[in-house]
């Protein structure tokens, strides 16, 4: 079975063309081709779909099996496959996700998506491991949670990052930004996602982070977004937060069933 790599700034996913089906139990296929020393190696596996709604569908697992709604750089780089793989010309697509439909937009050496309206919640006060956490619910229609740090590169997040993704607040499972407000343009940003762990870089997580920046004061509603794959633009244009990044192929394989 012939899958692609690819990586929005280390955010990597393996890729399968499913327009004419898909193989069984894709979470368990998202598993074991996920393993970074049995399998490929990967933050997930996602899948091209045909679609109703759109030009295509996205289905994306995190690399537990567990299916998500939605994945900023996965989306990115899904918009790169199917033009490097000569299914449409168009720059411009609609590609369904489980949180709705989203556009993308191929530009020179990046691309750009409508990432949707932004749903932010009072703050919570959790308590975790000793400790207490301030942290900002925001939906991009998978859920997150922005903690403001003053310093990010201390945290240990193997430990306080499956402490709050589990917490009882969130029987779901959530995303967890840990966001460091360098000044009024910039953030830097780590974060814990559901189901995959730390992982290099998040979309959608970028994006939750400056909601809940601007929301609260403090930066404007453009902002730089630095994670440790590299950096993210991230606007909110009056409802609509756009996120611009790259997406690059890393190799092509076949995975032996």
């Amino acid at each position: 079975m012939e899958f692609i790599k690819m990586q929005g700034l280390g955010n990597d996913y393996l890729f399968l063309n499913c327009l004419d089906g898909e193989p069984v139990d894709l979470p368990g296929l998202a598993v074991r081709m996920s393993d970074r020393h049995f399998g490929a190696g990967s933050d997930g596996l996602i899948c091209l779909c045909p679609s109703e709604l759109g030009d295509f569908r996205m289905k994306m697992f995190n690399a537990d099996g567990s299916e998500g709604e939605m994945c900023g750089n996965g989306i990115r780089c899904l918009a790169r496959y199917i033009r490097e793989q000569g299914l449409s010309d168009k720059k411009v697509l609609d590609i369904e996700t489980r949180a709705g439909l989203r556009r993308t937009e191929l530009l020179e050496d990046a691309v750009r998506v409508d990432m949707g309206v932004p749903r932010l919640s009072p703050p919570l006060e959790l308590e975790t491991l000793g400790r207490r956490w301030r942290l900002t619910p925001v939906s991009m229609g998978n859920p997150h949670g922005v903690i403001f740090c003053p310093e990010i590169n201390g945290l240990d997040l193997t430990s306080v990052g499956p402490a709050l993704e589990k917490h009882p607040a969130f029987p779901d499972g959530i995303n967890v930004e840990f966001v460091e407000v360098a000044d009024r343009t910039t953030l830097r940003m780590r974060v814990w996602e559901r189901g995959s762990g730390e992982t290099m870089a998040c979309g959608t997580g970028a994006c939750a982070a400056l909601a809940a920046a601007a929301s609260a004061g403090l930066t404007e509603r453009t902002a730089r977004v630095e994670l440790p794959g590299g950096t993210l633009e991230v606007s909110w244009d009056q409802n609509t937060v756009f996120l611009t990044g790259p997406a690059v192929t890393v190799y092509k394989g076949d995975y032996l069933l």
